[in-house]
């Protein structure tokens, strides 16, 4: 029997995701603030931003821009983004998102792999942009600079041409408003093909749990390219018509200024950042009481590393869980919830139902009443299911069954009330002597550690065992720790079958921008691969 969602059914609004966000606008709402952007210290309003999306839509579309064409975005958080952004979509184009980190080989591949017809960007990525662009045969003349380079369009040239919106007629349930690009660290990276109405449908689901208000104040740091702060953080708060505070980079100096300054009511985050804000001295010295809300989201967030941060700063303290593929938000846990652990992702938003599977059996496991369930992997049906993988119908099949279930390779177990509990990765689990071990609750144990600033566990492969737990450590500054004293603390924590028998300390933790580790990048390494 599947799970469901705790909220009732919402309506999903049949229309593009501009419509959905902008064509409501109030007059009171037209003067309110809709972007600080902290690299240029400019304010963006309400009718300002829509006047720009229309105006940007209308130059691309002077262009030749079309419905069913892609155009790339490759553009760190700022108001440019949410203007190029939304302008793509108003032109009734396709935006692929690229990765800022990207190299010219992977821009060169998602250009090819998504058929992208037009290139806007910033100056800084400038180089690496047209390295991978001229691989693919995209010539100067089809590559938009925003901040304006020489012999480049810019986004002053085409607002300031005052190009008409083009009128388009789009079908929102089958129409791709985006194709962002799986973060490939269990594979190759695929296109994951979203329509305006798995976007729109995932923001009127979401604000069921999560519950962002129009006085709050949003920081996003979280980069716009990955879905997580594309649809939630971004298209989410210009819903409910709050404050977006945009950040190119990750600077914990400047994310604590910003939080002071700006007066942050709320702040989504990923796992290192809560690490950062429960654990680094300098958080101390700012001043936090504003912000009433943390929404954690991208990687599973440990209960002790969560109720840290919320006595930390005397805020709401929530936990969500998505994925590309699910645009992105299936599971959150709503402030108001107080009985229910910080350590779960929460329950299904609104319009989602979902099932729990052996993956050795395939069977479906059931509910315990008053208690967690066995673990398995979590399928999930709803209208905010991409329409599958670009051009890999394989790939597609083995990721959504025939009734409509995203398998999404995630073990989870779901509590009492409904609340789903993150395990771990299907395809991570360590397997030591038959034993299935996951390495996120190691991690989430490492972290207990005062002077552990951060963790990895990856399988190590052992002639006796199969493989066995290796545990990659970043120390606190100043900190001084052995090995033997790592495998001593967690030993004494974690069946023996889960000891770590490995360790290695290294500066940085590797992820990807959506703060993911990058086990991949740590598999058959040691410290001395990363002196």
């Amino acid at each position: 029997m599947p799970f469901q969602s705790p909220f009732a059914d919402v309506e999903i609004p049949d229309v593009s995701v501009y419509d959905y966000l902008f064509s409501g606008l109030t007059d009171d709402e037209l003067g309110r603030v809709a972007v600080f952007d902290s690299a240029t210290n400019a304010e963006t309003t309400y009718g300002d931003l829509r006047a720009r999306i229309d105006a940007f839509a209308g130059a691309l579309a002077a262009r030749g821009i079309k419905p069913g064409d892609v155009v790339a975005l490759h553009c760190p958080n700022t108001a440019a983004f949410v203007i190029a952004f939304h302008g793509i979509l108003r032109a009734g184009a396709t935006a692929t998102t690229i990765n800022s980190l990207y190299t010219p080989p992977e821009i060169a591949n998602q250009l090819r792999d998504s058929g992208a017809i037009r290139y806007v960007t910033v100056s800084p990525l400038l180089p690496g942009a047209m390295a991978g662009c001229a691989e693919v045969g995209l010539g100067q003349e089809h590559v938009i600079v925003l901040d304006g380079a020489e012999g480049h369009e810019s986004m002053m040239d085409l607002l300031s041409e005052g190009a008409p919106a083009p009128e388009v007629s789009i079908d929102p349930a089958t129409h791709l408003a985006v194709l962002p690009y799986s973060s490939g660290t269990t594979g190759k990276a695929k296109g994951v093909m979203l329509t305006h109405r798995n976007l729109v449908a995932n923001v009127q689901q979401s604000l069921t749990a999560i519950q962002e208000r129009s006085d709050d104040v949003v920081l996003a740091v979280l980069p716009f390219f990955h879905i997580y702060g594309m649809n939630v953080i971004m298209s989410l708060t210009l819903k409910v018509r709050a404050k977006l505070v945009t950040m190119p980079r990750f600077d914990l100096g400047d994310f604590l200024r910003l939080i002071h300054e700006q007066r942050i009511s709320f702040l989504y985050i990923a796992p290192p950042m809560a690490v950062a804000l429960a654990k680094h001295p300098a958080v101390d010295d700012i001043d936090t009481s504003s912000v009433r809300a943390v929404l954690s989201g991208a990687a599973p967030l440990d209960e002790a590393l969560g109720q840290a941060v919320k006595k930390r700063l005397g805020c709401g303290m929530q936990q969500g869980y998505g994925m590309t593929e699910l645009s992105p938000v299936s599971h959150a846990l709503p402030l108001d919830r107080d009985d229910i652990s910080i350590g779960s992702v929460g329950m299904a938003v609104a319009n989602v139902e979902f099932k729990v599977v052996d993956p050795g059996t395939g069977e479906e496991i059931d509910a315990v009443p008053g208690g967690r369930t066995a673990p398995g992997e979590l399928w999930v049906r709803g209208p905010n299911v991409m329409v599958g993988y670009l051009g890999n119908d394989e790939a597609t099949r083995e990721t959504i069954d025939a009734d409509g279930y995203l398998h999404t390779g995630d073990i989870v177990e779901v509590g009492p009330e409904g609340e789903v509990y993150v395990v771990d990765r299907l395809k991570e689990l360590i397997k030591y002597k038959g034993y299935q071990v996951p390495p996120a609750e190691l991690e989430a144990v490492l972290l207990t550690h005062p002077a552990i600033a951060d963790s990895a566990v990856v399988p190590h492969p052992d002639e006796d065992a199969g493989e066995v737990p290796h545990a990659f450590v970043v120390l606190q500054e100043g900190a001084t720790l052995t090995a033997e004293e790592v495998m001593a603390y967690v030993g004494e924590k974690v069946a023996p079958h889960k000891k770590i028998r490995v360790v290695d300390f290294i500066p940085v933790i590797p992820k990807s921008a959506s703060g993911k580790i990058l086990r991949k990048d740590l598999k058959g390494k040691t410290a001395s691969d990363f002196s």
